[in-house]
């Protein structure tokens, strides 16, 4: 672990290695072998559920079938990609649980927090594109929401919130005052306690999955719930998943940065080409990998299949051959290309009529 402080930009590109450090500095805990078999599903028994606020919480209520809540969001910036994926398998997975699931399309949050969407129209765009994707990956339409499109109560909700942030603490938690980014934080914190807030909901346990660069959120979501007593809400836990490698090492998949990322619009035959050209954990030749083994802990080409394969068995074969050096990166690349294209071609034939509900939510026909 290195010396220097972490520190956690929502709105960056940067993927997190260090969890430890995270874990001791802002105070996530470590999901723990129990809370694991709590929830029968690869992301958890795989490891990519890296870290927990009160997940505790959240399991007492589904065994006591008590109400509780999944939400997450995505900023409208650009198409989504199998990064996004990831996050909307952990609400779907959480909505067979049991918990009530909202799906934010944030179209403000990307307009204010993100230079290259320089119209409103540009977001509500990207929001139409986003809203497709996720009813085609199974989302409910009941569960999705636009943040433009939200009724009074919750902007008022968040004008409520506005009042209660100081610049001293926005500026300690973020390392920045950008008004845009200031907006888009107070909407989120609208968006994740709505649910407990009166027309939508009651107070009740709630989870957020997002990736652990997005801990700030919480962390000042939490702290706002105090701040608020007359509506007797719960402090909502949050839930971080690894952060799915981009394709250029160092960083993860970013819909700000196309050249990292897997798209769902990608055409299957260029995904084919961009799974082809990922890096892997093989040897310098065939001869040393076979001596050696391959570390597939660093291949993106088994990360694609770790994240998003639910055959148990295969991603448990393709590690164990590659450690032992009977598995090779061609046939490796070669696969997760296939999977890919097949999964494409399935998810883009669902989205001609997905998207067609999706202009309709936004008014768009």
């Amino acid at each position: 672990m290195t010396d220097e402080p972490i520190k956690l930009d929502p709105w960056a590109n940067v993927e997190v290695k260090d969890y430890e450090k995270v874990f001791e500095e802002f105070g996530v805990e470590r999901v723990t072998d129990d809370q694991k078999k709590a929830f029968k599903h690869h992301l958890f028994q795989r490891n990519l559920i890296v870290g927990h606020r009160d997940l505790g919480n959240i399991i007492k209520a589904k065994e006591a079938k008590k109400p509780f809540y999944c939400l997450t969001g995505i900023a409208c910036s650009g198409p989504l990609h199998f990064g996004h994926k990831t996050i909307i398998d952990t609400v779907l997975m959480f909505r067979k649980f049991g918990a009530k699931t909202f799906f934010a399309a944030a179209d403000l949050d990307g307009y204010l927090s993100r230079p290259k969407v320089r119209t409103l129209d540009e977001a509500y765009d990207f929001a139409a594109e986003n809203i497709g994707h996720a009813l085609a990956l199974g989302v409910d339409e009941k569960d999705i929401y636009i943040q433009s499109r939200m009724p009074s109560r919750y902007y008022d909700f968040a004008f409520e919130i506005s009042k209660k942030i100081t610049p001293a603490e926005f500026q300690a938690i973020y390392g920045t005052m950008e008004l845009g980014k200031i907006s888009a934080v107070i909407l989120q914190i609208a968006d994740i306690l709505h649910p407990q807030l009166n027309p939508f909901g009651k107070p009740m346990q709630g989870i957020v999955p997002v990736g652990l660069d997005q801990d700030p959120h919480i962390r000042l979501t939490r702290d706002m719930c105090a701040k608020f007593p007359q509506y007797k809400m719960f402090p909502p836990g949050g839930l971080y998943n690894a952060h799915q490698p981009g394709l250029r090492e160092g960083t993860k998949m970013s819909s700000s940065h196309p050249e990292t990322a897997i798209f769902l619009s990608d055409k299957p035959e260029e995904a084919r080409k961009k799974c082809m050209k990922a890096l892997t954990g093989g040897g310098n030749n065939l001869e040393e990998q076979r001596k050696y083994g391959g570390n597939p802990d660093i291949c993106h080409s088994y990360a694609t299949l770790k994240f998003h394969m639910e055959n148990e068995k295969e991603v448990q074969r393709i590690y164990k051959e590659c450690k032992a050096g009977t598995w090779f990166c061609g046939e490796c690349k070669k696969l997760t290309a296939d999977f890919v294209c097949d999964f494409l071609k399935a998810h883009q034939e669902k989205l001609k009529k997905t998207r067609k509900i999706a202009d309709r939510m936004l008014e768009k026909e």
